[in-house]
């Protein structure tokens, strides 16, 4: 038997920063956690211990403090390709940079703060669970892909929605309806057809698309309503390739009232949180170029 290596790569996890600008009177915050994994002409510290190759983990960090300090951080896809791009233009040994980042989305307290007196311009609240996303991948050879996403992005329709005519076996308890509330969390990443883009008004923009089909959608189930999320955004924007959706059911169950001599016209419902069902899938352009990077 032969024992070998195979892939392999290193990084630093989550460095969590905090920018503040000070924009006058006006301050506006960034709240991002980097995550930077790097892969190359590595093996000698795997088989040898000879770490001649290898930048430590605690410089990525460094790394992510100062590029933010002299090149600030405005959109989290571009300051991933400024990270990854680093990493590899400057240590010959890097062939392969994956940049991850996670933004926390910060909004103003008050509306209209600009106009306010300087003492009421910094104050925030945080905008709940919801965080926007991204991934880079660049390579020595110029290959860079770059996927936007956001996570945790909780929506509910109360009625439009449908199930039914599903697969039943001997196990099936599941009634069909015909009008139920549809909720789901979720999860969406989107490729980009090139580096090159305004990824600030594309995030709004593939939002919003993504809101506008799960309401606009009279859903018969979730897969029917993940497609027609995703082909909105593909009908949409040109900029985007490929859209994966993972959408955690957020099931709402009809409580019986009848032992309290009630009636319950789909008003009253039990939300549970788990188990819950997990529906994923790809929508994309058949014409686009395959990924050549993975996405994970």
């Amino acid at each position: 038997m032969a024992v070998v290596l195979g892939p392999n790569r290193y990084g630093k996890a989550e460095t969590r920063l905090v920018r503040v600008v000070r924009d006058g009177g006006v301050h506006h915050v960034k709240d991002v956690s980097v995550s930077s994994a790097l892969s190359g002409a590595m093996e000698d510290a795997h088989l040898a211990g000879d770490n001649a190759a290898v930048l430590p983990t605690d410089t990525q960090r460094n790394t992510v403090y100062a590029l933010a300090r002299k090149h600030g951080v405005d959109q989290i896809e571009d300051f991933a390709l400024l990270l990854a791009r680093h990493y590899v233009d400057s240590q010959p040994t890097v062939h392969h940079a994956r940049v991850e980042i996670e933004e926390c989305l910060w909004g103003r307290i008050r509306d209209g703060e600009e106009s306010r007196p300087p003492g009421e311009r910094h104050s925030f609240v945080l905008s709940g669970p919801e965080r926007r996303t991204c991934v880079v991948h660049h390579d020595r050879d110029g290959s860079t892909t770059v996927t936007s996403g956001l996570r945790d992005l909780a929506v509910l329709n109360s009625t439009g929605s449908e199930f039914f005519g599903f697969a039943r076996d001997e196990y099936t308890t599941l009634a069909p309806t015909h009008d139920r509330v549809l909720a789901a969390a979720v999860r969406a990443r989107w490729r980009h057809v090139s580096g090159d883009c305004d990824f600030g008004a594309s995030y709004s923009e593939v939002r919003r698309c993504l809101l506008e089909a799960f309401a606009g959608t009279h859903s018969l189930s979730l897969q029917h309503t993940l497609y027609a999320m995703g082909r909105r955004v593909l009908e949409t924007r040109r900029e985007i390739c490929e859209v994966r959706l993972a959408m955690r059911n957020k099931h709402h169950f009809l409580v019986d009232l009848t032992p309290f001599g009630l009636d319950n016209p789909n008003e009253v419902f039990y939300a549970a949180d788990r188990p819950y069902g997990l529906i994923e899938g790809v929508v994309l352009d058949d014409d686009a170029p395959a990924a050549r990077f993975a996405w994970e």
